[in-house]
């Protein structure tokens, strides 16, 4: 007892020696010998904290001693952390605070090389001292004592300020790598305490408790909550200042990248608990997620742009890993925050779509480029899912209204676009554009939704949407299954179009096991909307969307959705229960006599040849009993039957009485009709209430019969029928020369459907009227195009084939014959076609004869002026020997393009073809205008020239038009008046539309 007391009494005369001294050396001896000499109780620990805080030299340090100082202080005060700290609590993080703002200070202004080892330690000892100092903190309770609360407010401010200056300075020489782990440990300190505030306290109690009914205050509860949330917003604050300086570090800071926005993410999921919102009115959540939202935009946006403009050489994945890593760690924590605080994430819905569709579209690009393919595989590995994880969020929010989210779809997925995306639209160079990153970086939140830039972007994330559609709440997967049509309106757009053929895209593979595979888009949007059918068809509403969208588009304009709506339709009889099928058949069937009373047209792209497709597809399917159903269902009505045989019914899908009832009826028929007047038929109609393409119909059912429904011709065509269909070919052929224009088109339509029939049916080559209809043949192709000849493209595709069998025939080969000069004279003019589509059939028809013919002396049959022998640079000089030179390379060409993924010139050849399909679309007729046809109704040039020369005064008049646009612009040019200017821009604007428009109906 007697030597505590003298221990007390001497520590306190040490104190006494300390406060009194002026010098800093005698000090600093002092206050070190109480580290080494005395062993300090708990009771006087106070007294000494206080001692320590008095001697602590605030002033900026231009001496090593007060450097020395400080330091030792702070050795000293350390030494006592551990002990019982309930009644000093105060006065260490005081003292804490003191050496924060004096560390602070001491940065900013100059320092001596010969004192700054010292006092970088001095900073390290600043940092572990607080650090230790707020892990005691966490271990105490400080309820109810507001005094201590602001104290550990300031110390927390004044800690994480140094923190932050330490860290922003890590340019300079005083920073060691020591100090920067310090400083992590600090910031992983400070998160662990507002970690176990929470762990230990009852947040709802908390706010609940805070005030009686007039307002008072209850306990210290309220003023605790105010603490911790003052701390926790402090402590957010500060890491998302950190974490803003570690993005822009060029990769060098990651460790402080990593513990301050997870930290960030850490804190705002324990201030979600912390009731009524406290936390998020303290800190704007908004600017959190927008920040970590932008740093993903703009690192994809350099990212892509440097790749696009320098990059040649194929890009490693590994490269690609370290670029995007860091934006999936940004994308990560968005999407935390984002399920945390969806009510903020929701204001920002623009900028987070903006970076989820720049994901997509640069996904896109990136599988255009062959050296940057690796890079599109880890994108879809690393980036996609993360980034739809992100718009999920709020889609998928159950704390967001239905209208704020179903906002974001129209937002995402609208047809409108602006001035500057038309124009851009009508240029086939589009997809030659976007093979640099600039068309897409570019862009902002205002000008997305109407700018065509992103349309492939939109494309890719409306299939991912239809893909993960069963993990969405069923009022979005109601809300997308309205929404359906804008894809099919998206994919009519000619650049889109020919990605959506031309194009393979990474996939993740399915299951378990990761691995990126690549298929054809086209073939993932159908999977992707087949994925959709099958989640909608639990959800009434949905799936009356889905099928009355099937119903709509069955008859679209453009064949690529009818493709796609016919598979889905055909996915739809393969899974659904009987009911469903028979009700779809059911309507379908309507349907279909309904377009046949209204539009009785036959030509490729009529409704009623797309209903009667999709119903051939559906029957496909279908068991025998329904396939017989429908068939005998419309036995009566000679227009529906022909067009199913056209569109390839499944004809051995019938039974075998009813296919036995079809033959007798299409024979009988076909008898009856070359039997009757038939000139009379075709020179009038029947009674002139038929189009041109309903006359003949019994012979065109034969020709669809044996051409797309796989029936044998000897089924059908027997001795008597074959010699009947030759002599109603001689007698088309005759009567073709003399009839006059408005009859050639029935006359060749007619002579196409019988030389089909023929071309099927071999044994009739060896008749002897085989050769009579070759040397009419030979007259008729003598004469020489002229105006009146336009109707032979009509049945040409059907000569081909009619001459690619011709093999089948016995040709006489010697210097007497007439037979071999005529079938040399048909060859000529079928390999003299310049139009690409009959290059394709002449080519396969001389293929097919040279195999099976016994002529041995087939360079005969070869024109010297053929299309293939043509200088494809000049266009103008013919060679024989660059015939079969030619051939081989078209040949080759052709072998090669089995391959799914296409070349810039085949791209190039699709884009064109999209913008001519996407213009046919929006004419009024498009669904039955004849202009848009298949490869076996193209125009040849005298076609083209007669149209052109009906179009004369058409032409003129738009010309003036132009001309007077032209002399208006000149003039608001050269005015002054900016008023007059405005007033007339609008109508200029439209009226340049309205000409461009009639300019490309004109041709």
């Amino acid at each position: 007892m007697e030597g505590e007391t003298k221990g007390k009494k001497e520590l306190q005369s040490v104190i006494e020696a300390i406060n009194s001294s002026d010098d800093l050396e005698s000090r600093i001896s002092l206050i070190s010998q109480i580290g080494d000499t005395y062993l300090i109780d708990p009771s006087d620990l106070a007294h000494l904290i206080d001692c320590l805080i008095t001697c602590w030299e605030d002033s900026t340090c231009f001496g090593i001693f007060q450097c020395m100082l400080n330091k030792t202080i702070l050795d000293v005060a350390a030494k006592y952390l551990e002990l019982d700290m309930s009644n000093c609590l105060s006065q260490f993080l005081i003292l804490a605070t003191k050496a924060s703002m004096w560390g602070r200070k001491h940065l900013q202004d100059s320092q001596d090389e010969n004192i700054s080892n010292l006092f970088s330690q001095l900073l390290l000892g600043t940092l572990n001292f607080g650090t230790t100092t707020i892990t005691s903190l966490a271990r105490s309770s400080i309820l109810g004592d507001k005094v201590l609360m602001l104290i550990v407010e300031s110390f927390i401010f004044e800690l994480l300020n140094l923190t932050k200056d330490l860290i922003f300075e890590l340019k300079s020489h005083l920073i060691a790598s020591e100090l920067l782990k310090a400083s992590q440990v600090v910031l992983d300190a400070a998160v662990k305490l507002c970690r176990a505030y929470s762990q230990n306290s009852k947040w709802d109690s908390l706010v609940m408790n805070s005030s009686n009914n007039d307002g008072s205050s209850v306990n210290g509860d309220v003023h605790f909550a105010s603490h911790i949330v003052s701390i926790t917003g402090c402590i957010i604050e500060s890491l998302y200042e950190l974490g803003i300086f570690a993005a822009a570090g060029g990769g060098n800071l990651v460790a402080v990248l990593n513990v301050s926005w997870k930290g960030i993410v850490s804190l705002l999921h324990l201030g979600k608990g912390l009731g009524k919102g406290l936390l998020s009115e303290k800190v704007n959540v908004g600017d959190i997620i927008l920040t970590l939202v932008s740093l993903a935009t703009e690192s994809l946006k350099c990212a892509g742009e440097a790749w696009s403009s320098t990059i040649k050489e194929a890009l490693a994945s590994s490269e690609a890993k370290r670029t995007f890593l860091p934006i999936k760690f940004y994308l990560i924590n968005a999407v935390r925050i984002s399920l945390d605080y969806p009510c903020k994430a929701v204001n920002l819905y623009r900028e987070i779509s903006q970076c989820v569709l720049l994901i997509s579209s640069l996904g896109s690009f990136l599988s255009k480029e062959t050296h940057l393919r690796a890079a599109s595989e880890v994108l879809v590995e690393f980036l996609e899912p993360t980034s739809f994880h992100l718009l999920c969020a709020l889609l998928n929010s159950a704390d967001l209204n239905f209208e704020s989210r179903f906002l974001i779809l129209e937002w995402l997925f609208t047809n409108e676009m602006d001035s500057s995306s038309k124009d851009l639209m009508k240029d086939v160079n589009y997809s030659t554009q976007l093979s640099s990153f600039d068309g897409i970086s570019c862009l902002n939140c205002n000008s997305m939704p109407k700018n065509r830039v992103l349309l492939l972007g939109r494309v890719l994330l409306f299939m991912n949407l239809l893909k993960s559609s069963a993990d969405l709440k069923d009022e979005m997967v109601l809300a997308i299954s309205k929404k359906l049509d804008y894809l099919l309106d998206t994919l009519v757009h000619g650049d889109v179009y020919s990605t959506t053929l031309g194009q393979q895209i990474p996939v993740l593979s399915p299951g378990s096991v990761p691995g990126v595979t690549w298929e054809p888009l086209f073939s993932c949007i159908v999977q992707s909307l087949k994925t959709f059918m099958v989640v909608a068809s639990s959800n009434e509403l949905a799936w009356f969307e889905v099928e009355t969208f099937l119903f709509q588009n069955i008859i679209h304009s453009h064949f690529l959705c009818v493709e796609i709506v016919t598979e889905l339709w055909s996915f739809v009889m393969r899974h659904a229960e009987k009911e469903m099928i028979n009700h779809i058949l059911e309507s379908l069937c309507l349907l279909f006599k309904t377009i046949a009373s209204l539009e009785p047209a036959l030509t490729p792209h009529s409704s009623l040849r797309k209903i009667a497709r999709s119903i051939c597809n559906l029957l496909t399917w279908s068991p025998i009993m329904v396939v017989d159903h429908v068939y005998t269902s419309i036995l009566s009505d000679e227009l529906m039957i022909v067009a199913l045989l056209m569109e390839g019914f499944p004809f051995g899908s019938l039974s075998d009485d009813v296919k036995k009832v079809v033959v007798q009826k299409i024979v009988a028929a076909c008898y009856d009709f070359i039997g009757s007047n038939y000139k009379e038929l075709v020179l009038y109609g029947s009674s002139g209430s038929c189009t041109n393409d309903l006359i003949g119909l019994p012979v065109q059912a034969i020709s669809s019969a044996l051409r797309t429904c796989n029936m044998k011709s000897s089924v059908i065509i027997d001795e008597k029928l074959g010699s009947q269909v030759l002599k109603f070919t001689l007698t088309l052929v005759h009567g073709y020369k003399n009839a006059r224009d408005g009859v050639k088109e029935c006359y060749a339509m007619l002579l196409g459907a019988a030389l089909l029939i023929i071309s099927t049916t071999e044994h009739l080559y060896a008749s002897d009227k085989m050769a009579e209809l070759i040397l009419e043949f030979q007259t008729l192709f003598a004469i020489g195009p002229s105006d009146a000849d336009t109707a032979l493209c009509r049945f040409k595709p059907s000569f081909a084939s009619f001459l690619a069998s011709l093999g089948h025939m016995e040709i006489p080969d010697g210097e007497g014959s007439v037979l071999c000069p005529a079938v040399c004279t048909l060859y000529h003019v079928l390999l003299r076609e310049r139009h690409w589509a009959f290059i394709h059939l002449a080519i396969g028809a001389f293929g097919s004869f040279a195999a099976c013919t016994t002529c041995t002396q087939l360079w005969r049959f070869v024109p010297d002026d053929a299309a293939l022998s043509f200088d494809t640079s000049s266009g103008k000089e013919a060679n024989e020997d660059r015939f079969m030179s030619e051939l081989k390379a078209f040949l080759d060409k052709s072998i090669a393009l089995k391959d799914a993924y296409l070349g810039e010139e085949q791209l190039s050849h699709l884009v064109k073809e999209g913008l001519v399909l996407n213009e046919l679309c929006k004419l009024p007729n498009a669904v039955a205008d004849d202009s848009a046809t298949e490869v076996g109704e193209t125009v040849d040039d005298g076609c083209v020239k007669k149209k052109k020369r009906k179009l004369d005064g058409v032409c003129e008049g738009i010309e003036m038009l132009q001309s007077g646009l032209k002399a208006m612009s000149n003039a608001l040019a050269e005015a002054d008046a900016d008023e007059l200017k405005e007033a007339f821009s609008p109508y200029m604007s439209s009226l340049k539309d309205v000409i461009s428009h009639l300019v490309s109906l004109s041709g």
